[in-house]
């Protein structure tokens, strides 16, 4: 490694019920890079005819959750009344605050054919002041945000500020999150404005300070030093960091401050008190501890 690279975080494979997630935050390494809890590369999951995702519905506590598809289509629905269907380049983010219970599926339309899903699904926990307020869910369609082409590297801001460019999506602390892309031979600097940054190789050919960077790693950077990413050839990275919110409970799909508020959350989804999604008859029931072998939620 180099001494731009502090932690590198390999994956840890996770079964979504009938396609695979590469893991990488939480990890045993690191819990938290920023305001960055959970880190899923999804698929490339390819379903037949007839098939596709179906994630039931399940609540969160204290924190937001971002979707971002490479490929494919997912169909949204929650509690306060929101159904939104994500296509590749758009953003969903849904603020749990107090509590949100949600479901992801494949549309109807695209089950006809053979259906792909591709993407990265993030948490962000919450500051301690927000992380009960009320839930909320907005969509941006990629036209909103803001990209950019330097020298055969092309930037989408997803979320929070960089390059002096910051994104529609609403964020309760600061952070950076780019879906990067570079033609081959090409390079960008990443600088070190926030505390906590890493750099996820989704393709292989990148390179940080003209170290490879194995495909599938979350390189996470030395605090404060900037870093030259460059690509052999064709290629994509993604960057997520910010400023630290401080310590973190998570047990399955709740995460808090406070230990006793994620006790509370499993009384109340335990006991049916969550608020139910307007047309879904399903729910991930509570797992046993440990959550690890249960059903898991996106």
């Amino acid at each position: 490694m180099t001494d731009s690279i502090q932690h590198l975080i390999e994956p840890h494979i996770q079964d979504l019920g009938g396609f695979q997630a590469r893991r990488l935050l939480p990890s045993n390494v690191l819990a938290l890079v920023g305001p960055f809890i959970f880190f899923d590369h999804l698929g490339p999951a390819v379903f037949p005819p007839g098939r596709g995702v179906d994630v039931r519905p399940h609540p969160h506590i204290n924190l937001a959750t971002l979707t971002y598809l490479f490929e494919g289509v997912l169909i949204h629905r929650d509690s306060v009344g929101s159904v939104q269907e994500i296509r590749p380049g758009a953003v969903n983010w849904m603020t749990a605050g107090r509590g949100i219970v949600h479901s992801e599926r494949t549309p109807q339309d695209e089950r006809s054919k053979e259906a792909i899903l591709h993407g990265i699904q993030t948490w962000i926990a919450l500051p301690d002041e927000h992380e009960e307020t009320d839930p909320w869910f907005r969509h941006h369609p990629a036209t909103d945000l803001p990209t950019w082409e330097d020298t055969g590297v092309s930037f989408t801001l997803i979320a929070g500020d960089a390059y002096g460019r910051t994104s529609p999506v609403q964020i309760f602390s600061p952070m950076i999150y780019l879906d990067v892309q570079l033609t081959p031979g090409r390079e960008f600097t990443l600088p070190g404005n926030y505390s906590e940054q890493a750099v996820y190789s989704v393709t292989e050919g990148l390179a940080i300070d003209g170290v490879p960077l194995e495909q599938h790693r979350l390189a996470v950077l030395t605090s404060g030093t900037s870093a030259n990413i460059s690509a052999s050839g064709t290629a994509r990275c993604i960057v997520i960091g910010g400023e630290p919110v401080g310590e973190r409970h998570k047990w399955w799909n709740f995460v808090s401050s406070r230990h006793s508020r994620i006790e509370q959350a499993k009384l109340d989804w335990r006991e049916g008190r969550f608020a139910q999604v307007p047309q879904e008859t399903e729910f991930i029931p509570l797992p046993e501890d440990p959550p690890a072998q249960a059903e898991q939620p996106l």
